[in-house]
Order: structure tokens, then C-alpha cells, then sequence
């Protein structure tokens, strides 16, 4: 048996404003939309395996993000956010773990982990 997708879910009352802040902040595309429910995905055909992370703690000190999101860019995530209006919880760091990260709050105030490997 494989794993062959993990898929986060996040509740909330209007998703197609959500779906609005993650395709800008993310590039991300419609895939799926049935009103109730819209899926984003990937605008290329990306493979990765499917993780599970389970923590006590975000690093550094700081909580734990409900998601985090590999990006090729995360200075351009993190200008993007920042025009967005939304809150940065964690300044744009570089982690002694080989990662450049920030979090940042979407805006149903889930903790997000943007990061980038070094």
C-alpha cells in the first residue's frame, strides 16, 4: 500500500476568499471547485512525497504551523504576504537546520510555515 496524496484541509465559511489569498500568495490554480469546497493545486506538474509532520514545537522557539509550504522563493512569498496585508507571526529567518523561513497568518488565522532550503 503507498500513500499516494495528502491533502490539507482547512475549514472555513467562504472559500473562495481563502482560495483568493492563497492562489496570490502562492500561485497556486483552481483544480476543484464545487462552491463548498476548492482545491488548489500547483500550476506544474510537481512530485513530491507525501509528509506528515508531527512536532511539540515550530523551531526556534515557535509554535507549531498548522502547514508548511516549500517554495523555490520564499523572499517573494514573504513581499507578497507582507502587500497582502497579512500578519507575519516569524520574521524572515535562516535556521540553523538549513532552511530560510517565515510564518505568516492567513487570513482565517491558521500559522503557515513558508520556507525555502538553503
Amino acid at each position: 500500500m503507498k500513500v499516494l496524496r495528502l491533502v490539507a484541509n482547512f475549514a472555513t465559511l467562504d472559500p473562495a476568499a481563502l482560495a483568493d489569498f492563497y492562489r496570490r500568495l502562492l500561485d497556486l490554480d483552481v483544480v476543484m471547485d464545487h462552491g463548498w469546497i476548492v482545491t488548489l493545486a500547483s500550476p506544474e506538474d510537481v512530485r513530491m512525497r507525501p509528509q506528515l509532520g508531527l512536532a511539540s514545537e515550530g523551531g526556534s522557539g515557535t509554535p507549531v504551523p498548522e502547514l508548511s509550504v516549500e517554495v523555490d522563493d520564499v523572499a517573494e512569498v514573504h513581499r507578497r504576504a507582507e502587500a497582502l496585508g497579512a500578519e507575519i507571526a516569524y520574521p524572515l529567518s535562516d535556521e540553523p537546520w538549513g532552511v530560510r523561513r517565515f510564518f505568516v497568518r492567513d487570513p482565517a488565522g491558521r500559522l503557515l510555515n513558508v520556507l525555502e532550503h538553503l
